[in-house]
C-alpha cells in the first residue's frame, strides 16, 4: 500500500480541538453500557445514495463485502452491511458481521496508552527503557533516547515496513522475539529525522501496555476499551472468532481473479493490528473519539459526579496533535480535489486536512482485509468502512465520495468513478513496466554455478535462515519461520531467480539474486519484490542473507 510522506507542522484550531482540558478520565465500571440506537428513520432520507454507492463500489473494484458506519454529532446514522461474507456464499454482511481491520487498531493502543498517562502509570516522554529494560534498537544513541511517544510516531529511522517479515505473513515468532530482533534491523534514516510507516513499535507499545496493566494486550483492551464503550462484538484475536458465524472471510486476487482466501492470524503482532470489528461496535468508537474519549449516556459517573471517560480531554488532544511531519504529493488530476495541503502522524491517528477541516484517519491492511476510518472533529463525523478484499481504491473511492456528500454537500463530482479510472490506469502501467523488464532480460543466459551449488540455508540477521534445496526435481526457497513463504525458483537472468511464492494471493513473487566471491563460491543472497504493487510488509528488499558456513 502507497504511504504518502508529509512536510509540514499541522496547526490545531475549531472547538472539538480547542476545549480546555479537562481532569484525568476516571474510573467506571467494565460492565457493557448502553448505546445509541441506529438512527434509521432519520437516516433514511439523508442516505439514500448510500446504497447505490457502496453497490456500484463492489462491482468496481471487484469487493464481496462491505460495511459502512457512518456516526454524526454523537448519534449512528447508519451502522449497516452490503454484499456477502464469502464469495460463493449466501449469507450477507450486516451490522454485526466481523472483520479484520488491522492497522485502525493502533487507535485502540494508543488510546491504551493514553489511559496510563492519565494514571500516571507513563509519560509520553518516558524512555521506553523505563517500562521494559531490555529493549534495544540497532543504535545504542536511539535504544537511549526512544521514548513512549516514538513508538507511536514513525520516526525511529527505521525503513517503510522494516522487519514486518517477523510476523507477515503467519510466522512462528513469538511477540518478544520479535521485539528482541529489533537490535539487528539496521535504520535507513537517523533518528526522529523523517517520517516512515512501521508496525513493529506498535507492537512494543502493546507490550508495555500489557506490561503495565499485568494482563495481555487482549485482556486489557477488552476490560479498558472495549467494555465500556459497548463494543461487545470485537474481538481482538481470530481465535476469539471461533464459533462466530458471522465472522467476514479473507479475499485476495489470484492471477487478477477475486478469490476467498483463508485468514491470516498475526497473535504476535496484536498492538499494531489485532482487532476484529463489526460497524454497529466500530460506530461506538468513532462516537467515543468525536466526543474526545467521554464515555456514551449511560456509562455512569464517578463518586464525585464527574463525567464517564476513557480518557481525559487533554489526551485526546495529544492523540491529533501533530508529531511527525509527512509530505504532501500532488494527487493523479483526477483527483485534484482530494490534495492535502498539510500531512502529519498525531499518536496512531494520520492527520491532513480537507477544505479547511481537520481530518484524523487511519487505514488498515491484512492479507484479505482493507478497513478505513475517518473522523471530522469539526464536524463531529464519522466514516468507517470495512471490506473483505484487498482494494485501496475501494476505501478511496468511498472515503471522498462520502466526504463529497456530508461535508460539502454540494459537491457533484463522481469521486468513485475517477479513483476508479486512475487505479485503472496505474494498475496498467505496472503491467507494462513488468512486461517491459520481462522482455529486456537476458533470456539466454546461464546461472554462474550449477543447480546444487545454490543450495543450502542462509541466514540474515534479523530474520534468520532461508532454505534452498531441491524436491522432487525442482529447486525450492522456504523462509524457515513462515510457513507460507515457499515457493519454487526459477531462472530470470544471470544470477537471478524468481521465486514463485506457493500461495498465489499473496501477489509478492520476489527477485533472488546471488553474489559471488571471487572463488565463484556464494558472498552473499539478495531479495527484492518483482511488482510494485507488492503489499510494503513484503520487506524482502532489507533481508541479507549469507551463507551459512557448514
Amino acid at each position: 500500500m502507497n504511504r504518502i510522506a508529509a512536510a509540514l507542522l499541522i496547526a490545531f484550531s475549531g472547538a472539538a480541538l480547542a476545549q480546555a482540558p479537562a481532569p484525568a478520565a476516571v474510573p467506571v465500571s467494565t460492565a457493557a453500557v448502553p448505546t445509541a440506537a441506529v438512527s434509521t428513520a432519520a437516516a433514511a432520507p439523508q442516505l439514500s445514495y448510500l446504497g447505490s454507492d457502496v453497490e456500484r463500489v463492489m462491482k468496481l473494484f471487484d469487493v464481496p463485502g462491505i460495511a459502512i458506519a457512518i456516526v454524526k454529532d454523537g448519534q449512528v446514522l447508519t451502522a449497516r452491511g452490503f454484499g456477502v461474507r464469502k464469495l460463493g456464499a449466501p449469507d450477507k454482511v450486516d451490522g454485526k458481521t466481523l472483520f479484520e481491520v488491522a492497522s485502525n487498531s493502533k487507535a485502540f493502543t494508543a488510546a491504551a496508552l493514553a489511559m496510563l498517562v492519565d494514571e500516571g502509570k507513563l509519560a509520553w516522554d518516558d524512555p521506553v527503557t523505563k517500562h521494559l529494560p531490555d529493549f534495544q534498537m540497532y543504535d545504542a544513541y536511539v535504544t537511549h533516547e526512544m521514548t513512549v511517544r516514538d513508538l507511536l510516531t514513525h520516526r525511529s529511522g527505521l525503513g517503510l515496513g522494516a522487519g514486518d517479515l517477523l510476523w507477515w505473513p503467519t510466522t512462528s515468532f513469538s511477540t518478544d522475539e520479535i521485539i528482541h530482533k529489533l537490535r539487528y534491523i539496521a535504520p535507513s534514516t537517523s533518528f526522529r529525522s523523517s517520517y516512515a510507516y512501521d508496525n513493529l513499535l506498535y507492537i512494543v507499545a502493546g507490550k508495555i501496555v500489557a506490561a503495565k496493566s499485568g494482563k495481555t494486550w487482549g485482556e486489557t483492551i477488552r476490560e479498558r476499551i472495549l467494555t465500556p464503550v459497548g463494543m461487545a462484538g470485537t474481538t481482538t484475536s481470530l481465535a476469539e472468532n471461533a464459533g462466530n458465524p458471522n465472522v467476514a472471510n479473507a479475499h485476495s486476487k489470484i492471477n487478477e481473479k477475486i478469490a476467498a482466501v483463508k485468514a491470516m492470524p498475526v497473535p504476535n503482532a496484536v498492538g499494531a493490528v489485532g482487532i476484529n470489528t463489526n460497524a454497529e461496535d466500530i460506530a461506538r468508537w468513532m462516537n467515543v473519539l468525536l466526543a474526545g474519549g467521554k464515555l456514551p449516556a449511560g456509562a455512569g459517573t464517578s463518586a464525585d459526579g464527574k463525567e464517564a471517560r476513557l480518557f481525559s480531554a487533554k489526551q485526546a488532544r495529544e492523540l491529533w496533535t501533530a508529531q511527525t511531519p509527512m509530505r504532501t504529493g500532488e494527487p493523479n488530476a483526477k483527483l485534484a480535489g482530494t490534495k492535502a495541503n498539510f500531512a502529519a502522524y498525531g499518536l496512531g491517528f494520520q492527520l491532513r486536512d480537507y477544505h479547511g477541516r481537520l481530518l484524523a484517519l487511519h487505514s488498515g491492511a491484512l492479507q484479505g482485509f482493507y478497513s478505513k476510518v475517518v473522523l471530522v472533529p469539526e464536524e463531529k463525523l464519522g466514516i468507517a468502512i470495512l471490506t473483505n478484499a484487498e482494494s485501496g481504491g475501494s476505501l478511496n473511492a468511498l472515503q471522498w465520495q462520502l466526504l463529497g456528500r456530508l461535508v460539502d454537500k454540494d459537491d457533484k463530482t463522481d469521486w468513485i468513478g475517477a479513483v476508479a479510472s486512475v487505479e485503472e490506469e496505474m494498475h496498467a502501467k505496472e503491467k507494462a513496466r513488468l512486461a517491459k523488464t520481462g522482455a529486456a532480460r537476458a533470456a539466454k543466459s546461464q546461472p554462474s554455478l550449477p543447480p546444487a551449488s545454490y543450495d543450502g540455508d542462509y541466514q540474515d540477521p534479523w530474520y534468520g535462515i532461508a532454505t534452498i534445496k531441491h524436491v522432487g526435481g525442482r529447486q525450492v526457497l522456504s523462509l524457515s519461520r513462515t510457513p507460507d513463504l515457499t515457493g519454487e525458483l526459477e531462472h530470470f537472468q544471470h544470477d537471478t531467480f524468481i521465486v514463485r511464492w506457493k500461495e498465489r494471493n499473496f501477489n509478492a513473487d520476489a527477485y533472488v539474486s546471488f553474489a559471488l566471491n571471487p572463488d565463484g563460491s556464494i558472498e552473499r543472497m539478495k531479495m527484492q519484490p518483482i511488482s510494485t504493487e507488492t503489499d510494503f510488509s513484503y520487506d524482502f528488499q532489507d533481508l541479507n542473507f549469507t551463507p551459512v558456513k557448514k
